[in-house]
């Protein structure tokens, strides 16, 4: 039986504490918004993924600030068990634009007032209340 598949998601943080979000084009919850991340492919480094992800989703390029958590709920995900790596990210060059797989990208100060997909609201909640 195959295990859980490898994630990583990106908390990118600008200096006036507003974060990137993309909204979903695909399913699962397609139209709702996320953290950048996807899957780390074969013969990828976690921080590798993570950087890539933020680039093909978002146009931005990031400093891996710090590992923010590691998230394992076998539900977090209704494709399958997957586990996902986060990181705490500044942006440090490239232009905001939606790419790949996201609709939409925005920087916003309100995230808690959009509707998020997967576990990223208590990703969030986790990762930025714990700097107040």
């Amino acid at each position: 039986m195959p295990g859980p598949r490898l994630t990583v998601d990106i908390v990118i943080k600008y200096p006036d504490d507003e974060i990137v979000l993309v909204r979903r084009a695909n399913e699962p919850f397609k139209g709702h918004w996320a953290i950048p991340g996807g899957f780390v492919e074969t013969g990828e480094t976690v921080e590798s993924a993570a950087v890539r992800e933020t680039r093909e989703e978002t146009g931005l390029d990031v400093r891996l600030i710090e590992l923010a958590g590691v998230y394992s709920d076998p539900d977090r995900d209704p494709r399958g068990h997957t586990v996902t790596i986060v990181y705490l990210a500044h942006p440090v060059g490239g232009i905001l634009k939606a790419d790949t797989d996201a609709a939409e990208v925005i920087k916003t100060g309100n995230w808690d007032n959009f509707p998020l997909a997967f576990d990223h609201l208590k990703i969030l909640e986790d990762v930025l209340n714990r700097r107040l």
